[in-house]
């Protein structure tokens, strides 16, 4: 398993297309962004080159303004399909293999059986667009208390959906911090996701900051990860309680557990 970090939340003191030397003097070996500015996008190529650090993820567009994913929105399926050509040529310039959509929070009002509908349409388009150019589909369950309303959260109906849609290239992304937070047992969850998760991430419950600020079982939960063969990147996707330099004291325990 390869360690990577998350850019668009760590490295925050330097400008983005600085922040992936920083990843790598820190001992990275890999970043993922969420969002990246379509500005930036000639620079931070040029600095994965220049590195040899890669760009492993990106999101899909989340949308305007406040919004958290458009995949499960009904009436917004062509701003979300024009969202995943323009998450394709990111992709591409950026030499990202993995994109990860978001669903999104739907109007209070908004038929959840629509949602779900839209949602599968909408994963199937993805899967198929980022499969002509060799890109791996991701969709993650996000928590509902960080995040009020969103539409796809919880193991289970990320699960269900995937085994609805049964795409070849369509694959879980598993976050420790938000299934720490929705599923009982996290190590059981890990086992329960094995074969479908496509891409890991984590940080620690009670803030969302480093690892061993929490309650989270780091040393359990990699082990239980690699019980399920998966050996593909584990990304760090935390909020740093100060400078993030300062606080990478975890580091070395972690990758420890990963070998």
């Amino acid at each position: 398993m390869r360690l990577i970090s998350n850019i668009s939340m760590m490295f925050t003191e330097l400008p983005v297309a600085e922040r992936l030397s920083a990843a790598k003097e820190a001992g990275f070996e890999g970043v993922e962004i969420q969002f990246p500015d379509g500005d930036d996008i000639p620079q931070l190529a040029a600095a994965s080159r220049r590195t040899g650090i890669p760009i492993v993820l990106i999101n899909v567009p989340r949308g305007p303004g406040d919004a958290v994913g458009l995949a499960a929105i009904p009436g917004e399926e062509d701003a979300y399909r024009a969202a995943v050509a323009e998450c394709a040529r990111n992709a591409g310039a950026l030499g990202a293999t993995k994109v990860n959509v978001l669903s999104g929070r739907p109007p209070a009002d908004a038929d959840p059986n629509e949602c779900a509908w839209v949602l599968r349409q909408n994963l199937i388009h993805t899967a198929d667009v980022m499969q002509e150019i060799g890109v791996r589909v991701m969709v993650e369950p996000v928590n509902r208390i960080d995040v009020p309303g969103f539409f796809l959260s919880g193991l289970k109906t990320g699960l269900e959906l995937l085994s609805d849609i049964e795409h070849s290239n369509l694959y879980l992304q598993f976050d420790f911090y938000h299934m720490a937070i929705t599923e009982p047992d996290l190590c059981e969850a890990i086992g329960r996701a094995g074969p479908h998760i496509g891409h890991v991430q984590f940080a620690d419950t009670s803030g969302r900051h480093e690892p061993g600020t929490g309650d989270i079982d780091f040393r359990a939960a990699i082990a239980a990860l690699k019980a399920t063969g998966y050996d593909a990147e584990v990304s760090a996707e935390y909020n740093p309680r100060s400078e993030t330099q300062a606080g990478l004291d975890w580091m070395a325990q972690f990758k420890e557990f990963l070998k």
